[in-house]
């Protein structure tokens, strides 16, 4: 099956982002880590992915629990305060929660071997965490969130063949 222009262009839009975000946080950025840092982050990292998943499991399973007890009220009061679409907002966050749970799940195995995909699938999922970050308008977690978690896998980058 061959590819259509809006499948290449989305391509090689994720790919530019990759070497601009990797100029910007491994070779201009204001320090490094140093090597034995990076080599534990990288010894840990399945550990910490699986821990993530784990833990997120649950609060996206209680989110919906509590969502869908609430959801009535959630619209109502979104309407009284001026604010129509609070409810949907609130479905939305879910939903990119649970496509970065499912990515960080499917890197786990790869994060022990160190393959590029996994690193990959990591990359994704910080992705989806910045643009959930610029969808709800939470600037402070688009910033430290989004940048602390692009900065440590850009660092690390290269232990992942």
């Amino acid at each position: 099956m061959a590819k259509t222009t809006g499948d290449a262009d989305f391509g090689g839009a994720l790919s530019k982002l990759e070497v601009t975000l990797e100029e910007y946080l491994v070779k201009k950025a204001p320090f490094q880590l140093p090597e034995n840092v990076k080599e534990i982050i990288v010894k840990f990292a399945p550990y910490l992915a699986i821990l993530g998943v784990v833990m997120g499991i649950p609060g996206v399973l209680a989110l919906l629990g509590a969502g869908t007890i609430l959801a009535p009220l959630g619209f109502v009061g979104g309407m009284m305060t001026g604010r129509p679409f609070l409810g949907i907002g609130f479905i939305i966050n879910v939903l990119f929660l649970g496509v970065m749970i499912v990515l960080q799940g499917l890197a786990i195995p790869g994060l022990f071997s160190r393959s590029k995909k996994a690193w990959t699938l990591l990359y994704w999922s910080a992705l989806v965490g910045v643009v959930q970050n610029i969808i709800s308008f939470n600037i402070g977690g688009l910033i430290i969130g989004g940048l602390i978690s692009m900065y440590f896998l850009f660092q690390v980058k290269e232990y992942y063949k």
